[in-house]
């Protein structure tokens, strides 16, 4: 049996922590720091030590005889997590913090990209205002302006003049709106089409697609407002079809991790290519070393197989023996939100309805939320992501949004609309 050790305190990690202990192979599992929801996971122990506390996660890893750790959140990533744990002899899932510089650096991997003929957007990085200014005069409009370094999800915007350009850089480049992350900005062509998000498996030259999903980034219905770290997902994304998605696999994801291996810094881990796919085709619009926040729900509710086994085979360099299945039945999970997120927001307010008799195809994972004497509170801006899974994804969402009213908490807030693009293509 093996005892697992999930690194993250949000949704993704409660969709991961949840998944890995239902696996036959698993003993116990334990989340560090974890949240309100994985405290009470039937099989998983939440563990108070921080995300960034390098030396303390070895250790607990050491102390509980961990056989496999998955890293949830970016940033121990970046800062060399699976290196520390290689070097100690532990098991890890997740890339080095070289590999890592494919989220970690958005100009590293705009230059990776480029140097592998990945299709991408036309790009530049500038460091001072002036030379942004001098790019953006002789490109089409909008231009997408994005900080170099990690944003949780937020440092984008979309500038559609000259006065917004102006302003972006100058608060990017300041360290006013994103530190030490936005001391250097890539400047890119606005895309026209549609986002799909396409995670895979990696292991050095080794590729296994996970089921495809669509996120939704705008905070309002219509894709509208500021961009969030995700509001709801879908799996799967109708987009991709069985050709695109070939198309993706040969023209993006192997290149990316026979790159890698070329550059001397092999990939092992999640790799999440988020795509634009145009008329011309699909074009990678970022990368991301580690599973998307809130796609990982729905495509855990649809995964059948044993994650922690195939894990392991990963890290063992056993990926080409495993085949993942499937539940053909489309999921989606809608985001509970603290009002005014992704700005300023109100902590601390008890949650109401979570003890509700869930239907089996229901599952509220917990994000943004502690477990206090009193009750489970918000403190977070994404709080909860109530997933679905339905014989139809217009069967899900009508069940999910059928049962977001049963849960409360001040000033809650999600979107009446996720799925839509999907649905769109797909209505069934």
């Amino acid at each position: 049996m093996t005892n697992v050790l999930v690194i993250g305190a949000g949704g993704r990690e409660h969709a991961l922590a949840w998944k890995l202990a239902r696996s036959p192979s698993v003993e116990r599992v334990l989340v560090a720091p974890g949240n309100g929801g994985t405290a009470l996971e039937e099989g998983v122990e939440n563990v108070d030590v921080a995300i960034d506390d390098l030396d303390g996660l070895v250790a607990l890893a050491r102390q509980h005889a961990v056989d496999l750790t998955v890293v949830g959140p970016e940033a121990p990533l970046a800062a060399g997590l699976v290196d520390r744990f290689k070097a100690a002899g532990l098991k890890c899932f997740g890339p080095g913090a070289d590999a890592a510089r494919l989220e970690s650096s958005k100009a590293f991997a705009k230059d990776f990209l480029s140097r592998h003929e990945i299709p991408t957007a036309t790009w530049t990085v500038v460091d001072t205002v002036e030379a942004g200014m001098q790019f953006a005069r002789g490109q089409v409009l909008p231009l997408v302006l994005k900080a170099d370094g990690l944003a949780a999800g937020k440092g984008v915007v979309i500038a559609d003049n000259d006065e917004t350009i102006q302003r972006t850089l100058e608060d990017m480049l300041s360290g006013e709106a994103f530190g030490e992350a936005g001391r250097r900005v890539v400047i890119e062509e606005f895309l026209v089409g549609e986002e799909a998000s396409f995670i895979a498996l990696v292991d050095g030259r080794e590729v296994l697609a996970l089921a495809t999903s669509q996120d939704h980034k705008q905070r309002d219905d219509g894709d509208r407002g500021p961009n969030t770290g995700g509001m709801g997902a879908c799996s799967p994304a109708p987009i991709i079809t069985d050709a695109l998605h070939q198309h993706v696999i040969d023209e993006i994801i192997r290149p990316t991790a026979e790159g890698m291996v070329d550059d001397g810094c092999p990939f092992t881990g999640f790799l999440y290519a988020g795509l634009m796919v145009t008329q011309g085709g699909a074009r990678v619009l970022e990368f991301n070393v580690r599973l998307g926040d809130p796609e990982t729900q729905p495509i855990v509710m649809r995964l059948k197989s044993d994650l922690a086994e195939a894990l392991l085979k990963a890290l063992n360099g056993r990926l080409n023996e495993v085949e993942l299945e499937w539940d053909p039945r489309p999921a989606i999970g809608v985001v509970m939100a603290a009002g005014g997120y992704p700005a300023d927001y109100r902590t601390g307010d008890v949650i109401a309805g979570l003890d509700s008799e869930w239907p089996d195809e229901i599952k509220v994972f917990h994000a943004g939320t502690r477990l206090e004497e009193h009750g489970t509170v918000t403190c977070g801006g994404r709080v909860l992501c109530v997933t679905a899974i339905g014989e139809s994804l217009a069967k899900a969402r009508a069940e999910v949004y059928r049962w977001l009213p049963e849960i409360g908490f001040r000033d809650a807030y999600w979107r009446n609309d996720i799925g839509h693009r999907a649905l769109a293509r797909d209505p069934q």
